[in-house]
């Protein structure tokens, strides 16, 4: 009976996904001649399968820094912070890392920027206790948020790893999770970043302590051919000649599996 136990007990703390991993040499090819430790991982939604490289760091949770205004738009909305993603928020007049970021806007160009302090302004008009609310909601990463509202992205405790990113963002990316299926579309519209004949493409950025050493992401998705391949790449970050690696590496990752 104790034995039982304490296998229920593993697997509350250790949760097991279903999907299956293949491991992609050329894609460990890329990171490689690119001087890059980081991972890799596409999750095929229809067939319920992971592909990638460096499956242990892709199952290792790291801080989201600004692929976080993901959903920190969608609580946003689902609050009432904002009515849309247009409505104009203020970014504090005060100097800032990027000279783009000293303009009051809206979240549309705030997230094509990656804009940090109106997305601060927005968590502080969430409030700590609708932002805790919403990210057990939506089941995001080890959902800790601390007791600091507008900094708990980028500095921690909230971590997730590459694949709770593809599965959050195969929620989203479906219009299924459990918000207003008009706010979902709004989120899904405004991280649109290119398309071809055949492929639009989703994502977003980010680098925890930028310009600073760190960990950097680049998150999103594909919708081809009626199938949708959500993906999650992350590495360690040096310096922004690293930090440019990041959408080239992920770009040329979603080649070789015919994505792109």
């Amino acid at each position: 009976m104790k034995y039982v136990l304490a296998i229920v007990v593993a697997l509350l703390v250790f949760p097991v996904e279903a999907a299956d991993w293949k491991e992609r040499g050329d894609i460990g090819a890329l990171f490689k001649s690119a001087g890059i430790n980081g991972t890799f991982v596409l999750y095929d939604i229809a067939d319920d399968a992971y592909i990638g490289y460096n499956q242990s760091r892709a199952e290792t949770r790291f801080v989201p820094a600004s692929t976080f205004k993901i959903p920190n738009t969608l609580i946003g909305l689902s609050v009432g912070a904002v009515k849309d993603v247009d409505e104009v928020l203020p970014y504090g007049g005060q100097p800032q890392f990027m000279k783009e970021w000293e303009e009051d806007m809206g979240l549309r160009k705030a997230i094509a920027l990656s804009n940090v302090p109106i997305y601060q302004h927005l968590a502080q008009r969430i409030g700590l206790e609708h932002m805790r609310e919403n990210i057990m909601k939506m089941d995001y990463g080890n959902k800790e948020i601390g007791s600091q509202v507008d900094r708990f992205w980028l500095d921690g405790p909230l971590k997730v790893s590459a694949i709770e990113q593809a599965r959050f963002l195969a929620r989203l990316a479906q219009g299924i999770l459990p918000f207003p299926a008009a706010l979902q579309a709004s989120v899904r519209e405004i991280v649109q970043v290119d398309q071809g004949k055949d492929w639009v493409l989703y994502g977003k950025t980010g680098w925890e302590s930028a310009p600073n050493p760190g960990v950097g992401w680049w998150v999103g998705w594909v919708h081809k051919n009626n199938r949708i391949y959500t993906f999650a790449l992350n590495m360690d970050v040096h310096s922004a000649v690293d930090a440019d690696k990041r959408v080239v590496l992920g770009r040329k990752s979603l080649a070789l599996l015919g994505v792109l």
